[in-house]
């Protein structure tokens, strides 16, 4: 065996918690009678096929669009990057048209726009001061020229499980007769199936939702859905963006774990006994981390939260958030999804139990216990760098993503990009949201923030190191 094979192996062994992707948490239960080696087939006689499907896969299709409540549904194979590209590509009447999204959408939306050619135009979100990160955003501060995109692109719920008002949007359309396609990427928000957690957008009046279902569902990683409702977007166009984007060669391991993990996701009492568990956990330790609840719902542009989702800011226990999952790894096996220098986000999936939250609770009570003695620790925090008091205004767009990403590039110091077009996309993480992305100008305000950036992580930011910037070559 290979080093990653090795590596793999060791991993495994370690037999860590799962508070992360994916949401089968590796137990065999889920995939009880599935024959790993003997399913990995391809496109057979009696097997049907994919792209044009009309036997047991048009079935397990079928079968999952009444569970999820959508007129058709479409299994992808090469993850939800694809079911946000093909949104963008299903578009018709797009000639001069823009479409809207979020700032601090997934990079696959980004890249959507690449692919479609389409010109954004941005809705912000709203920073939380408490986390620094992007709950929610305010619809009644956005403007929206429904007559002028080609349709409306927005994320439901955040990677953080908060949600905006995704109904009020909708009524908003049907208010003023507009006829314009809502897109929502709802990929963290599969198991969104009952009155344990937020409405689906489905269930609410979205035209086109894509669910990842390896988040939080059982299903294997890289294997997602996207629903259709309505007639609002061609599902031919739709049928042939997602050939065009998908292998031609899908994993049957993949479409049968999608067909699984829809029957999965009725299993409701799975999610009820964890509900329980998260409830006591936020008792327990809610005078000693600033946690995310039902409590912050109304506030900063958040309007649900899913409690599954287990956000954490250590900055009232005077401890970094990496030197608390050093803590929690060495001392309790306990694996997070992500961290930054503050947040700590725990991702339960269907196959998380009741029995790991009481060990997350365990070991989070410990590290409170043990805070005061580790390396590094503050009684409280004084001065806080915060994103949101760093972004600047939003660059003028010259160019469209497409035309930046085809365009000739070279690379220049930073210190002298001041009025070039740039030709990546830069985001600070967290929160995320880009400071400019590729084809805007370079303006005053950017330039600062940039020269002004400090140790921490950058997406996408090619020359962070040597102070250098990718710029498009004009005239």
């Amino acid at each position: 065996m290979g080093d990653l094979g090795e590596g793999l192996s060791h991993y495994q062994k370690q037999g860590f918690c799962s508070f992360h992707t994916p949401g089968h948490k590796g137990r065999q239960e889920f995939f009880n009678g599935s024959d790993f080696l003997g399913f990995d087939l391809t496109e057979l006689p009696g097997l049907d096929m994919l792209h044009s499907p009309n036997g047991i896969i048009a079935k397990a299709l079928k079968q999952a669009a009444e569970i999820f409540g959508a007129e058709e549904t479409f299994f992808l194979i090469n993850g939800g990057t694809v079911g946000n590209q093909g949104m963008f590509l299903a578009l018709e009447n797009t000639v001069n048209k823009h479409v809207l999204v979020e700032r601090s959408s997934h990079r696959s939306v980004m890249s959507g726009l690449v692919l479609s050619g389409l010109k954004p135009d941005y809705l912000m979100p709203i920073v939380h001061p408490d986390f620094n990160l992007p709950l929610g955003f305010n619809l009644e501060k956005q403007t929206i020229s429904w007559q002028e995109v080609a349709a409306c692109h927005v994320t439901y719920p955040s990677y953080y499980g908060t949600a905006f008002d995704l109904k009020g949007l909708l009524a908003e359309r049907t208010s003023l007769s507009f006829n314009t396609p809502i897109l929502v990427d709802q990929a963290h928000g599969s198991h969104y199936l009952s009155s344990l957690f937020p409405t689906s957008a489905l269930k609410l009046g979205a035209d086109l939702v894509l669910n990842s279902c390896h988040k939080t569902l059982s299903a294997l990683t890289q294997s997602a859905m996207l629903h259709a409702q309505g007639p609002r977007v061609s599902r031919t166009r739709l049928r042939r963006s997602l050939e065009l984007l998908q292998s031609s060669s899908p994993s049957y391991l993949f479409l049968s774990s999608l067909e699984r993990a829809g029957e999965f996701a009725l299993d409701l009492w799975r999610w009820e006994c964890l509900k329980d568990e998260v409830e006591k956990l936020h008792r327990n330790l809610e005078m000693s981390f600033r946690l995310l609840s039902p409590k912050d719902v109304g506030s900063y542009g958040i309007h649900g939260v899913d409690w599954s989702k287990i956000l954490i800011n250590t900055s009232p226990l005077g401890v970094s958030a990496p030197r608390c999952v050093e803590y929690l790894r060495e001392g309790f096996g306990i694996e997070p999804e992500l961290w930054d220098e503050e947040n700590i986000l725990f991702m339960l999936g269907i196959g998380n139990t009741p029995e790991d939250i009481r060990r997350l609770t365990k070991g989070l009570e410990s590290l409170v216990h043990v805070a005061p003695s580790m390396s590094g620790y503050t009684k409280a925090k004084n001065q806080q760098k915060r994103a949101w008091e760093l972004m600047p205004p939003l660059p003028y767009p010259v160019l469209s993503p497409r035309e930046a990403f085809f365009a000739k590039k070279r690379e220049i110091p930073l210190k002298e990009s001041l009025g070039h077009i740039v030709g990546e996309t830069i985001s600070p993480y967290p929160p995320g949201i880009p400071v400019v992305v590729m084809g805007e100008k370079i303006t005053h305000e950017v330039l600062n923030t940039l020269l002004n950036a400090g140790e921490g992580r950058w997406q996408g930011w090619e020359g962070f190191k040597s102070q250098t910037i990718w710029i498009v070559e004009e005239g």
